[in-house]
C-alpha cells in the first residue's frame, strides 16, 4: 500500500480558497471529481505545482511531476468542494493515512466555519 505525506502547498490552497468563498457546498463528489481527462486538460494549460496544489497527499518514493506523486483531490480545479474534503477524510481513514485524514478533517472543519 503506497504510503502518503502531507502537501502542504495543497492545505495553504485549500484554505486560501475556503477563505475567498472559492467553494461548493454541495455537490455529488462522483460527478464533479476530476476525471483523467479533466486532469489532462489541466495540466495543459497549467504547471505540475498548479495541479499538485489540488492534491492533499504527495505518494511516497513516487517522481514529481507525474500523476503518480499527487493523492487526495478536494476540488474540481476551480473551486473548494465541500464533498471533494468528506471524500478525503473518508479514504484517508479508510486506509489508515492518519496525518492526511486530519489534514483534510481541519480543512472541514475550517470551511463549515467560514461558510456558517
Amino acid at each position: 500500500m503506497a504510503s502518503y505525506d502531507v502537501n502542504p502547498a495543497a492545505v495553504a490552497h485549500a484554505r486560501d480558497l475556503s477563505d475567498k468563498r472559492q467553494y461548493v457546498l454541495d455537490s455529488d463528489w462522483g460527478e464533479v471529481q476530476p476525471d483523467a481527462a479533466a486532469q489532462n486538460a489541466f495540466l495543459e494549460r497549467h504547471t505540475w505545482e498548479e495541479y499538485a496544489a489540488w492534491h492533499l497527499g504527495l505518494t511516497e518514493g513516487a517522481n514529481d511531476e507525474t500523476k503518480a506523486r499527487y493523492a487526495f483531490v478536494y476540488g474540481d480545479f476551480r473551486r473548494l468542494h465541500r464533498s471533494g474534503l468528506i471524500a478525503c477524510v473518508y479514504r484517508a481513514s479508510e486506509w489508515r493515512h492518519k496525518d492526511v485524514e486530519l489534514a483534510a478533517h481541519d480543512l472541514l472543519q475550517q470551511l463549515d466555519r467560514v461558510s456558517g
